[in-house]
């Protein structure tokens, strides 16, 4: 639990109200195997009611933070920039380690044997670190769009699906984004050019979701009026938009995880389990010999 001071901060009793909610919200999420970005954990305080949703009250609250966090007083690993990465070689002290670190992730395709192949594809590159648990868990690729996916990459997600249809598996994409008039659009772009790339895919957006806005009430913000979708979307829905962000991470990992699990065939995903678990014993055989 790295808590540095780098620092010294006086705080003023609302300050450090605001840097102790904080700290109550990342711990909750990080006992359910979460890590949130800042805009995540502001979404929390607007969604509890304990600050305003606004501009303003996002960089206050981002202010605190990191006055905070350079005070000693929040945890460094508890929030995360999941837009900017380090990338470096792998180094291992030997090859047991190695091998046994194979072990450890070996994984045999769970969908191999299944009629259909489910991806996940999300709005928002940010909310990539929520999805990747249960992605992970039910072997489903990921896909963060990152707004309108380029031409370039949904030509090559087409090509890709073709090879689910060969492979006589029908493509299923899980789209989750926000309720705004870009966010619902997405939707219907990604639709249309996979009919174009590859014939057509079953596209299942799972949120974010009128219904699920009114039974979750996330704090609404103002729909953007330049963009060039707001009047159609404004006579539907109103002036007010969502953000998927504001979903508790476990109902979007629930989400995913029923979908999946009512359209999969569980007798053949038990059988691939069951020729991984052994894949995996035969090599943690190898790594105890190599250490002998």
């Amino acid at each position: 639990m790295p808590c540095i001071r780098y620092e010294e901060h006086k705080f003023s009793a609302g300050t450090s109200r605001v840097i102790e909610q904080a700290n109550e919200i990342l711990a909750e999420y990080e006992a359910q195997g979460f890590e949130l970005t800042l805009r995540q954990l502001y979404s929390q305080f607007v969604a509890r009611g304990l600050i305003a949703n606004t501009q303003l009250e996002y960089k206050r609250l981002g202010s605190i933070i990191n006055d905070g966090r350079l005070a000693g007083l929040i945890d460094w690993n508890r929030l995360v920039d999941r837009t900017r990465n380090l990338h470096r070689l792998s180094h291992w002290e030997s090859p047991a380690e190695i091998v046994q670190i194979c072990a450890d992730t070996y994984r045999m395709d769970r969908w191999a044997g299944q009629r259909v192949r489910v991806e996940i594809w999300i709005e928002k590159e940010a909310l990539a670190g929520i999805f990747e648990r249960v992605a992970d868990e039910l072997d489903c690729p990921m896909f963060a769009c990152r707004g309108y996916t380029s031409q370039s990459e949904m030509w090559s997600a087409g090509q890709r699906l073709r090879g689910y249809l060969k492979a006589k598996q029908k493509p299923v994409i899980l789209h989750f984004g926000d309720h705004d008039p870009s966010g619902l659009d997405m939707t219907r772009d990604i639709r249309d050019r996979l009919a174009m790339f590859m014939g057509g895919v079953r596209l299942e957006r799972l949120a974010l979701n009128m219904d699920q806005v009114e039974e979750h009430t996330p704090p609404p913000n103002p729909a953007k009026t330049t963009d060039s979708r707001f009047e159609e979307y404004a006579a539907i829905y109103g002036n007010e938009s969502w953000e998927l962000d504001a979903l508790e991470p476990a109902l979007l990992a629930e989400l995913v995880r029923t979908f999946v699990e009512n359209i999969r065939n569980d007798a053949a995903w038990q059988a691939v389990e069951q020729l991984e678990a052994e894949g995996r014993r035969r090599l943690e055989q190898i790594a105890s010999g190599m250490r002998t």
